[in-house]
């Protein structure tokens, strides 16, 4: 029995199994990315991460600025983003090295730039945000994450979250307020929160 999850660094092999398919449609796109085991939702797109793509505002194709896709496992947010934002310079980041490396086959053609978290140039802000958090690690972890990344959205930059009511996502929202952003429940479905966060 292994100890991997998907926010661990370097998931064994054992956990790989065979490569799948996952498909779906998005901003008026149809995708078909590559998954492996020890990922985030391998077997099919996430429902959180599909609540937020078809309930938050996508960017649209005139957008030219940074776009990150935090904790992006395989990369269907950053591969969304790349497709109805060409003219943006899409960031990619997670821990996991498998997911990193699923996410430069299945981004890598969009142009997404896919890294781990410390290899991001420090000087780099983001006009959008977008994420659906890895609220497993715990509390201390998901705060620690958000604090490092949210502060380097732009002053009129805008970060779009998804949580689930039953993982904590009304807590994330008091939390958010609290540390002084501005934070709107943009959306709810399916037991899912859509929150559009600002600058105050």
């Amino acid at each position: 029995m292994t100890g991997d999850h998907y926010f661990t660094a370097e998931p064994s092999e054992a956990t790989a199994g065979a490569e799948r398919t996952v498909e779906f449609a998005a901003g008026g796109h149809e995708f078909r990315l590559r998954a492996a085991g020890g990922v985030f939702s391998a077997d099919r797109l996430d429902p959180g991460t599909a609540v937020l793509l078809r309930k938050a505002v996508l960017p649209g194709p005139g957008l030219d600025g940074n776009l990150l896709d935090l904790g992006c496992g395989y990369g269907p947010i950053a591969c969304v983003l790349a497709t109805v934002a060409p003219r943006a310079t899409v960031y990619a980041v997670d821990v996991n090295a498998r997911a990193r490396a699923l996410a430069a086959a299945n981004g890598g053609p969009l142009g997404v730039r896919v890294s781990a978290p410390d290899e991001v140039d420090e000087s780099v802000g983001f006009a959008q945000i977008w994420s659906n958090p890895p609220f497993r690690v715990g509390k201390t972890e998901l705060h620690a994450l958000l604090g490092r990344w949210l502060p380097r959205l732009a002053p009129d930059g805008v970060a779009w979250l998804v949580a689930g009511k039953h993982l904590g996502g009304d807590s994330l929202h008091r939390w958010l307020v609290d540390e002084g952003w501005d934070v709107s429940r943009h959306a709810s479905q399916k037991g899912f929160r859509v929150l559009r966060i600002t600058r105050n």
